[in-house]
């Protein structure tokens, strides 16, 4: 196989870089050529999240060297529980590896139900971050299974959705989902995931996850009868009449695209039958700018700034209220929490 070739504006998340899986392995290639990877991730028991939440108190403590500089750590001191460092492995897709099939059926006879397994790529170029795993993602699926009864029997519109699985750990509790985003590439990935983790979503699996196209910069639902993930008359009546959660991991980076991610809120919020609420968690990402010759967090600060004239507009239709979310709830996911990880509520209604 060829050697993936490295874009002078590939990213690759924290989440993949930080806290390798015993089982990283590389299922297939994409449409696309890109290397598609299969990650396990366990919802951890109670006694666990307090383990984890006992060795954040213990790190809390601001570290500094003999010079009085602040030492960053750059990974977890603790764990949950010990792990080898195995890293991806690329398997030849030429050589005789376990079909698909095979290894999903060993898998599944072992396979509990806390365990979520997600499709994803690695690093890949800005326009396709929605292929990997966000720490953003866990934020929000962790406030979700801190409030089950917030979602209970509940339709839920999940936008920029990515590999789906805040939409898959949502799935649990509510009554339908639907889980979207653009590409069919990525909607194909994020079917899968779906299809992937029906142990876990099996008592809503009559009602379950429903993975359509929503293109922000849009006017309106995809509803060609031959597209794939095209939206029906009935699924966009459905939504309308009775979706009351809007939520959204992770996925403001692009000024322009968070212009839409706000535009497609306030269309969707006014035309539904119900008052609604969304929540949005994003990760406040320091970069380094030319234009400001200083650290800054342009998306973020955008995105703040959206918030803001959400809150602030008097249209004469809608009224939008805006709050952060205390990030206190138990963190049922391995991964690194940090400060920057935010959570956001927005209020929606008819004046």
């Amino acid at each position: 196989m060829d050697q993936v070739a490295f874009r002078s504006d590939t990213v690759l998340s924290d989440v993949h870089l930080l806290l390798p899986n015993a089982r990283h392995l590389m299922a297939r290639l994409n449409s696309v050529g890109q290397p598609v990877f299969v990650s396990k991730f366990r919802i951890l028991r109670e006694e666990e999240q307090l383990e984890v939440q006992d060795s954040v108190k213990s790190d809390l403590g601001v570290l500094l060297d003999e010079d009085g500089d602040l030492v960053v750590t750059r990974k977890p001191n603790r764990m949950v529980c010990d792990r080898e460092k195995i890293h991806p492995v690329i398997l030849s897709q030429a050589g005789e590896a376990v079909s698909d099939e095979e290894d999903d059926e060993a898998e599944d006879k072992e396979c509990a139900k806390d365990i979520i397994r997600i499709e994803h790529t690695m690093a890949t170029p800005l326009e396709d971050v929605g292929k990997q795993i966000w720490r953003g993602a866990f934020l929000l699926s962790d406030f979700i299974l801190s409030h089950p009864a917030v979602f209970q029997e509940a339709t839920v519109l999940e936008l920029g959705a990515g590999t789906g699985l805040a939409s898959i750990i949502m799935a649990r509790v509510a009554k339908k989902v639907y889980c979207t985003d653009v590409g069919e590439d990525l909607l194909s990935m994020c079917q899968r995931n779906v299809a992937l983790n029906s142990h876990y979503t099996e008592p809503a699996a009559e009602r379950g996850v429903k993975v359509r196209q929503l293109d922000w910069t849009a006017d309106d639902f995809l509803t060609d009868a031959d597209a794939e993930f095209g939206w029906s008359e009935e699924e966009v009546a459905d939504l309308h009449d009775n979706t009351t959660f809007v939520i959204a991991a992770d996925v403001c980076y692009d000024d322009d695209l968070t212009d839409a991610l706000f535009q497609t809120l306030y269309r969707i919020t006014s035309n539904l039958r119900s008052p609604s609420t969304a929540y949005f968690s994003i990760e406040k990402r320091l970069n380094f700018t030319l234009r400001h010759m200083d650290v800054s967090c342009e998306a973020y600060n955008h995105f703040r700034l959206c918030l803001k004239q959400l809150a602030d507009m008097k249209d004469g239709k809608m009224k939008f209220t805006v709050e952060p979310v205390p990030c206190s709830f138990p963190q049922s996911f391995q991964y690194e929490r940090v400060d920057q990880l935010e959570l956001w509520k927005v209020s929606a209604s008819a004046v």
